[in-house]
């Protein structure tokens, strides 16, 4: 009797298992998503480049992943080299015009997860030569270091090139000046006021552009400002590189409103350029990533901060700035893609010490969360400096 039931629940486990077998068969297939919004990618809509300048892509800039190992990229361009972290272009006088550019993110299937599209443009070598130029930079830490300025004046003294004239009360030397300060929001430069101004301590010192006359509440007076630095004509060019201090400590629950109020004064800021020079070109930096690993951060915040947070603050703020800046060419005013050209692995700062207390082995960090090193700071004066070319190539 035992062995007929066993036989018999066999049987009946047999045949339910082939139905399964043949319904299994008869399903389709689940298709892979493509573009799945866990991927992120972002391309600025110009990549600006000169002849003899390198211009890159680093695939870690332009995504949001713990990882981007785990993925494949893969680029579709007729210029420039596909590397194993970044797509490289030193272009020729040949290149000049205009390049589409496609990178695509390619899960371990082979199946594009993400894609996105851009332009490179590439200028001639001689565009706005011997034109005369004036230039207001303003930022932060970033611009207070006097680096990428100082790259945009040494590529700008070389032949074909306009005449360049930096203007700010900060700087290092005659030639490289700007108005960077370090760990100035958006809304300092629009509304801080001491009574300590233009070239102080910037700790202490109230925004450059801010005058106050007797009873009259402290305003925005460019002109004025003009008046003082800059022989009383307007800026033909302004750039900002602003965002890094506006969001730095911001959570995935607070950083949309702190975008928000970045915004607020981000315009104030550009409507005070536009009302006293309304041709005045105007850049707006893309803000740059963190360096490539925590070790940099655990060097300058300890615990108080991850590179992973701030990389999500710092992506988002540029998707942001895509939206609320993209499309304003007909405004003057322009994206730059500073985030997309700088080598977050080898040129921000870096130490060597011992691996840990008990070895004399010694490994090299990075050491700089959000500040590069020399080297990076040169990528970032390339972008302005491709960036100014294609505009002076259109006058």
């Amino acid at each position: 009797m035992g062995t007929r039931v066993a036989r018999a629940m066999t049987a009946i486990l047999l045949i339910a298992l082939s139905g399964l077998a043949a319904e299994a068969k008869t399903e389709k297939p689940v298709e892979p998503k493509l573009f799945a919004g866990d991927i992120k990618l972002q391309l600025p809509p110009i990549v600006y480049a000169v002849p003899g300048v390198e211009m890159n892509i680093y695939f870690d800039n332009i995504v949001l992943m713990v990882n981007p190992r785990n993925v494949v990229f893969d680029v579709t361009c007729q210029r420039g080299t596909q590397q194993n972290e970044r797509w490289t272009f030193t272009p020729t006088e040949k290149d000049v015009g205009v390049h589409p550019l496609r990178i695509e993110v390619l899960d371990q299937t082979n199946a594009a997860i993400a894609r996105a599209d851009t332009t490179v443009r590439v200028s001639p070598a001689n565009a706005g030569v011997g034109r005369p130029i004036r230039a207001l930079v303003i930022g932060d830490s970033l611009t207070n270091a006097s680096a990428y300025t100082q790259q945009l004046v040494d590529l700008c003294a070389k032949e074909d090139n306009p005449l360049l004239t930096l203007i700010g009360t900060r700087g290092r030397g005659e030639k490289n000046r700007h108005e960077g300060y370090g760990g100035w929001t958006a809304e300092r430069f629009a509304t801080h006021y001491t009574g300590i101004a233009r070239g102080g301590a910037y700790k202490k010192c109230g925004s450059p552009f801010i005058y106050k006359d007797g009873e009259e509440d402290p305003k925005l007076d460019l002109p004025r400002y003009c008046k003082e630095f800059n022989e009383g004509k307007p800026f033909d060019v302004v750039t900002m590189l602003l965002g890094c201090n506006d969001t730095f400590s911001s959570t995935d629950e607070t950083i949309e409103e702190r975008i928000d109020r970045m915004f607020t004064h981000y315009e104030t800021l550009v409507k005070m350029v536009r009302e006293h020079n309304e041709d005045a070109l105007i850049g707006a930096l893309l803000l740059v990533p963190p360096a490539a690993t925590q070790d940099a951060f655990g060097t300058n915040y300890r615990c108080s901060q991850t590179r992973w947070q701030y990389k999500r603050n710092q992506h988002r703020v540029v998707e942001r700035m895509m939206a609320q800046f993209g499309g304003r060419e007909g405004d003057n005013l322009f994206l730059l893609a500073s985030y997309t050209n700088l080598d977050c692995v080898h040129n921000y700062p870096k130490r060597t010490a011992p691996w840990n207390s008990s070895t004399t082995a010694k490994g090299t960090r990075l050491s700089n969360g959000v500040h590069p090193a020399t080297e990076g700071y040169k990528q970032i004066g390339d972008t302005i400096y491709c960036w100014l070319k294609a505009m002076l190539a259109d006058k």
